[in-house]
């Protein structure tokens, strides 16, 4: 299946590292959104198709020891009537539901892995189309600021062509660097809010604040104050 094939390279993508290196990350953000949710469609309907797998071969394992369970009462039931005979056709017929057991087994195993994978890349997905959707009007409206000042630049420097492109140039560079580190900021800021509490822990611990006081106290004892 195709999309089990792109798992590593799903899972591996990294949104942030994508726009901090992309020339225009307006256009790029349009682009990624589209692929995303294209991906996403696409997981969503191998996604069903494999659950469905997942529950037959579950139903298989059940009947087939289903079936063992049956073959084994009914071949000690004929052991106890004395019927050895047909205690050996009924064990012959128990083994061969074992042996397909086994196959059942592994193929059980195949499409749980599977199914799991699927809900990963789907989280994934979700998690990298609300994070795209989010930085995606802040950025624009920021790179649209940046090409109209741009423009505005040109037009009011004059005199020496070559300086003035070159200005504006380092100016619209300057502009999309700040821009890009803002919106990575931003998000190293939110996966990071804990840090604060821990910080406001520190300086609100009384054993610092009660060192310093002692310290103090010894400070002003020796110096007779």
């Amino acid at each position: 299946m195709g999309i089990l094939t792109r798992f590593t390279d799903i899972m591996k993508s990294n949104i942030n590292a994508l726009l901090d290196k992309c020339e225009d990350p307006a256009k790029m953000i349009d682009q990624t959104l589209r692929d995303l949710r294209e991906d996403l469609a696409e997981v969503k309907k191998e996604t069903a198709n494999i659950i469905a797998d997942a529950k037959s071969a579950d139903r298989q394992v059940q009947e087939c020891e289903d079936k063992i369970a049956k073959y084994t009462t009914a071949a000690q039931n004929a052991l106890k009537a004395g019927n050895e005979d047909d205690a050996r056709t009924l064990i012959a017929k128990k083994q061969q539901y074992e042996s397909n057991l086994v196959s059942y087994k592994k193929t059980q195993e195949l499409t749980h892995a599977n199914a799991d994978k699927m809900r990963q890349m789907h989280d994934k997905l979700v998690n990298d189309i609300e994070t795209l959707e989010a930085r995606r009007d802040a950025i624009k409206a920021t790179v649209a600021s940046a090409k109209a000042q741009e423009h505005i630049n040109k037009i009011v420097s004059g005199g020496d062509k070559a300086k003035s492109s070159m200005e504006s140039f380092e100016r619209y560079e300057k502009k999309a660097e700040k821009m890009l580190d803002a919106a990575t900021a931003e998000a190293e800021l939110n996966a990071h809010t804990s840090a604060a509490s821990t910080l406001a822990d520190k300086y609100t611990s009384n054993g610092s604040d009660a060192s310093v006081e002692d310290e103090l106290a010894a400070m002003k004892a020796k110096l007779g104050l």
